[in-house]
């Protein structure tokens, strides 16, 4: 099994205990840090490098979302796993803009946990079944202001699909001109082509569109997102 690193902020002292004796009890992972608000945890994100940081939305100092972009610009090997309790579908679209990999609900912590961090470690999104469901309703309940051109009959070509499905997997652009043996310029490209083709504003309105057509799939009991 990948051994990992793993950093776990939140600011209750159950919860934080309660997320790393499930992470401990995995062979070859360990939670290096713990942090109790959003500052210490990007200052601890930033000194350990974690593989992975697990976050609750509603800290101290500074939220998750704001936490959630501070560690990506500053460590942006580090993979964002967002556990929380709020269902929303607007703090969904907020952490996925900020560059979160995955979502889950504190209610699924200890069904999905585990399956969640092996999926984000792997640079894959993960929602799970009730999330996923949250984010397709709030999109289906915009989707008159976010798809002016899908309306219209807007198809992607075979290359823009395969880009827009990394994308939406977590993929940075680095890596995708990697996996695809182009340049990081030709990704960024295609990028800008499709989110002007769909008429998709943001990040978290590409992966909802990726959701709806199938493209990645979300996260549940038996695995992960996947192709």
């Amino acid at each position: 099994m990948k051994k990992l690193r793993i950093l776990v902020a939140d600011d209750h002292g159950l919860m934080r205990r309660g997320t790393r004796a499930l992470l401990e009890a995995r062979h070859g992972w360990r939670v290096v840090g713990e942090a109790t608000n959003g500052r210490e945890a990007v200052e601890k994100a930033k000194g350990l490098k974690p593989d992975v940081a697990i976050l609750d939305i509603s800290m101290p100092d500074l939220d998750g979302v704001q936490v959630t972009r501070q560690i990506r610009e500053a460590v942006p090997d580090t993979k964002i796993l967002v556990l929380t309790m709020h269902e929303s579908d607007q703090m969904v679209k907020r952490t996925l803009d900020a560059g979160a990999h995955g979502y889950i609900l504190k209610s699924d912590l200890t069904e999905c946990l585990a399956i969640a961090v092996g999926a984000v470690s792997e640079g894959r999104r993960f929602l799970t079944p009730k999330v996923s469901e949250i984010v397709l309703e709030g999109f289906l309940r915009t989707k008159g202001q976010h798809q002016p051109a899908e309306q219209a009959g807007a198809q992607t070509t075979p290359r823009e699909t395969e880009i827009l499905r990394l994308l939406a997997e977590g993929k940075v652009n680095k890596e995708i001109a990697a996996l695809l043996g182009i340049t990081v310029r030709t990704v960024e490209t295609h990028r800008s082509k499709i989110m002007l083709k769909l008429g998709l504003h943001s990040l978290a309105d590409l992966i909802h569109y990726a959701i709806r057509q199938g493209l990645i799939a979300h996260g549940g009991p038996e695995g992960g997102t996947s192709r």
